[in-house]
C-alpha cells in the first residue's frame, strides 16, 4: 500500500512553527536582562500587593494609585533606613581595616601572626616571592578597568529603577489585567484560577518575608556573638552571613565557614566559640525558625529543594538559587490543583480564607459530574 504524500500545507506549517520557536528563543536570549528584571519586579509586586490591599481596606477613600505609591515609598524608606544603619558601622570598620591592612600585610610577609605562620607552613610566601612580577601585573590589571566599573554601577542603578517602576505598575494595573483576562473564560474556571493564583501569591509572599526575617535573625545573632568574642570586623562578617543565609541549603554553611575561619585567625577560643554557635544556631533555625515561619507557606521535600536549587543555580546563577524555592512552591500548588481537580475533589490550599472557600464551592458546583 503506497503511503500518502505529506500535504504542502502541513510542511509549511511545520516550518513556520520551527521558525517561530527559533525567533521566540532568540528574543528570550537577547532580552534576558529585561526578563530577569521583570521576574524580580514580579516577586516584589507579589510581596507588596497585600499591603496595598490592607491600606485600601483601612482607608476606603484612598485611591489605588495613591495607596500603591504610599506602600512603595514606605518600603523604599524602610530599605534606605536599614542601609543607613548598616553603612555607618560598615564604613567605620572599613576604615579600621584599611588602617590595619599595611600591618597585616607586613606580618604576613614576615611570617608572623596566625595567618603568616599558616602561609609559611603552606609555602605560600615562597610562591609569592617567586611570582612577584606576575602578581604585580595582575594587580595592575585589576585597577585599570575603571570605565567598566562605572558602567556596571550605572547599569545596576538603571536596573533598580526599572525594577521599582515595573513592580509599581504590576501592583497598580495587575488586578485590572487579571480581571480582563479572566473575563474571557467561564465563571467556574475563573474562580479556580483566582483560588490557585491566590495560593501561589501567598506561597511567594510567605517565603520572601519569612526568608528575610530568618536571615535578619541570623545576621543579628552572628553580630552579637562576634562582638562578644572580640572578633574584628564583626559587622562585615555578620552582613556576609546574613546575605549568604538567603541562599537555600548551602548559604548558611558558607557563611558559617567564613566567619569561623576569621574567628580562628583572631584566636583559638573565638574560633571554637564560633563553631559551637553556628552548630547550635543551625539546629534552632532548621527545627524551630523555618518550620514556624515557613511551614504554612512552602512545604517542600528536602530532595525537591536540593534539585530545584541546583538546577536553578545552573540556569540563572545566584538569582536562580534565591528564587528556586518559591518557584518550586508555585509549581507544587499548580500540580496539586490539577491532580485534585482531576480526582473531582477541591485542593486544600494553605492559609485559605472564607473567600477562597466560597470560590472553591463555586468551582466545584460548576464542574460537570
Amino acid at each position: 500500500m503506497a503511503s500518502r504524500p505529506v500535504p504542502v500545507r502541513t510542511i509549511l506549517a511545520t516550518i513556520g512553527l520551527l521558525l517561530a520557536t527559533y525567533v521566540v528563543l532568540e528574543l528570550v536570549v537577547q532580552a534576558r536582562r529585561v526578563l530577569i528584571w521583570a521576574v524580580i519586579a514580579l516577586f516584589f509586586a507579589v510581596a507588596l500587593h497585600p499591603a496595598v490591599e490592607v491600606l485600601q481596606r483601612r482607608v476606603p477613600r484612598c485611591r489605588r494609585s495613591v495607596a500603591t505609591l504610599l506602600v512603595f515609598f514606605a518600603a523604599a524608606a524602610a530599605v534606605t533606613a536599614v542601609i543607613a544603619l548598616l553603612v555607618i558601622p560598615l564604613a567605620q570598620e572599613g576604615i579600621r581595616f584599611a588602617d590595619r591592612l599595611p600591618a597585616l600585610i607586613g606580618d604576613v610577609r614576615a611570617g608572623r601572626g596566625p595567618v603568616g605562620n599558616l602561609l609559611e607552613r603552606m609555602h605560600v610566601l615562597r610562591y609569592v616571592q617567586r611570582h612577584q612580577t606576575q602578581i604585580g601585573a595582575f594587580a595592575t590589571g585589576l585597577g585599570t578597568p575603571a570605565l567598566k566599573f562605572v558602567r556596571g554601577a550605572v547599569a545596576t542603578a538603571t536596573g533598580a529603577l526599572t525594577i521599582f517602576v515595573l513592580a509599581y505598575l504590576m501592583v497598580l494595573e495587575g488586578p485590572k489585567a487579571i480581571d480582563r483576562a479572566l473575563a474571557l473564560v467561564d465563571e467556574a474556571p475563573a474562580a479556580r484560577i483566582r483560588r490557585v493564583g491566590a495560593a501561589c501569591a501567598r506561597t511567594v509572599n510567605g517565603y520572601l518575608t519569612g526568608n528575610l526575617l530568618i536571615s535578619f535573625i541570623c545576621g543579628l545573632l552572628t553580630y552579637v556573638m562576634l562582638l562578644v568574642s572580640g572578633v574584628p570586623f564583626a559587622g562585615l562578617l555578620a552582613l556576609f552571613v546574613a546575605l549568604t543565609d538567603l541562599i537555600p541549603l548551602v548559604g548558611a554553611t558558607i557563611g558559617a565557614v567564613v566567619a569561623s575561619a576569621v574567628a580562628f585567625v583572631h584566636s583559638l577560643p573565638a574560633g571554637i566559640g564560633a563553631i559551637v554557635f553556628f552548630i547550635v544556631y543551625q539546629q534552632v533555625e532548621n527545627h524551630l525558625l523555618q518550620p514556624v515561619i515557613l511551614s504554612r507557606t512552602v512545604k517542600l521535600n528536602p530532595l525537591t529543594v536540593l534539585l530545584a536549587v541546583l538546577i536553578a543555580a545552573e540556569v540563572a546563577g545566584i538569582l536562580g538559587a534565591l528564587l528556586a524555592i518559591p518557584v518550586t512552591g508555585i509549581i507544587q500548588v499548580v500540580l496539586g490543583d490539577l491532580w485534585a481537580h482531576r480526582g473531582g475533589r477541591p485542593l486544600r490550599l494553605p492559609m485559605g480564607t472564607d473567600k477562597d472557600k466560597d470560590s472553591g464551592n463555586a468551582d466545584r458546583s460548576g464542574d460537570p459530574e
